[in-house]
């Protein structure tokens, strides 16, 4: 017993080679579940707004892949970078030719678009049933050095933006569509757990977050009685192009073992599994998010009595206050 009166748990001892080889191990093995899947039905018919899906290692182009892989009927993919939609368009015709891809190079928080793209779906396809806004993005700076024009357009790119998600969205499913019955649908916002405690994070990034989980929990309520869902997925630490840097600055000092340590999981998420499957690149193979895989979860009606909950998927990092390894708080 410790002094405290608590017996203190014992941590595995490894090497960090060890301890990098088998985070590998298992994110590959994690990998490989999720890519030989059989395809499913979850979202069948559905027509679905994704936006931030840009990156060749995001969240947003895994999640367009798995909602085309659960037979989503119409794909409208938006990113303020164009330069990967047509690769985006492509891989995705290739995977699911039955699948309907629409792509749009804007700003996820320019209003006349996010409100231009809702109509739009309205108009193509009498109806809307997902909202995934999930454009961001993330700062660096500490702050005597972040300026009041940095910090607003982190707020609005990442806050606003999730903001008129949730407004022009809402207004688009509370009508009752072709083949769609009644009323509802399911709005998805990705926040961070920078938004629900701090040190995962700078201050314009969490209060941006912090911003979004608020958007999510009020929109329940303001919402309540209209079959439309809102939600927000709280990622710790996935290896996206959004965290390319913090991945690489690691590699270059060898202490790439040490990403992700804090959690329980011992390890960091995974945003796509290029780089652990030795295989050439597929379109499948942005199958593996472990964000996606929440996503479509909120997306799907499996997740028809999930409302207002900012939702951490960090590998239980968000869990505990700090407490020194090996040791009981």
């Amino acid at each position: 017993m410790s002094k405290a009166g608590y017996t203190r748990a014992p941590l595995p001892s490894a090497s960090s080679a060890t301890a990098l080889s088998k985070t590998q191990q298992r994110l590959a093995s994690i990998q490989q579940h999720f890519t030989s899947a059989p395809r499913g039905d979850k979202l069948r018919e559905k027509v679905c707004v994704i936006t931030g899906v840009g990156s060749l290692k995001g969240i947003g182009r895994a999640s367009a892949f798995l909602y085309a892989r659960e037979q989503a009927k119409h794909l409208y993919l938006l990113d303020f970078d164009g330069a990967n939609l047509p690769n985006l368009k492509e891989e995705l015709g290739k995977a699911y030719p039955d699948v309907k891809v629409t792509t749009i190079q804007g700003d996820a928080a320019d209003e006349e678009l996010i409100s231009g793209v809702c109509k739009r779906a309205l108009e193509e396809e009498g109806r809307l049933d997902v909202f995934f806004a999930n454009a961001g993005v993330a700062t660096a700076h500490f702050l005597p050095d972040i300026t009041a024009k940095e910090f607003m357009n982190t707020l609005r790119i990442n806050t606003l933006s999730c903001f008129l998600a949730v407004k022009h969205a809402s207004e688009a499913m509370k009508l009752p569509g072709r083949g769609k019955e009644e009323a509802g649908g399911s709005i998805i916002l990705t926040a961070s757990i920078a938004g629900l405690r701090s040190g995962a994070g700078t201050i314009d990034y969490s209060a941006s977050k912090a911003g979004v989980n608020s958007i999510a929990m009020t929109s329940a309520y303001q919402l309540q009685r209209t079959n439309i869902r809102v939600n927000s997925i709280c990622p710790g630490l996935i290896e996206t192009g959004m965290t390319t840097t913090t991945f690489d600055y690691a590699r270059s000092r060898g202490s790439a073992a040490k990403l992700g340590q804090l959690n329980p999981m011992g390890r960091y998420g995974i945003s796509e599994g290029e780089q652990f499957v030795a295989v050439a690149y597929s379109a499948l193979a942005d199958d593996g998010a472990e964000i996606a895989q929440m996503a479509l979860f909120l997306a799907s009606d499996d997740a028809s009595y999930v409302n207002g909950q900012n939702i951490a998927v960090d590998g239980g990092l968000s869990s505990s206050h700090p407490v020194i390894p090996g040791r009981w708080a």
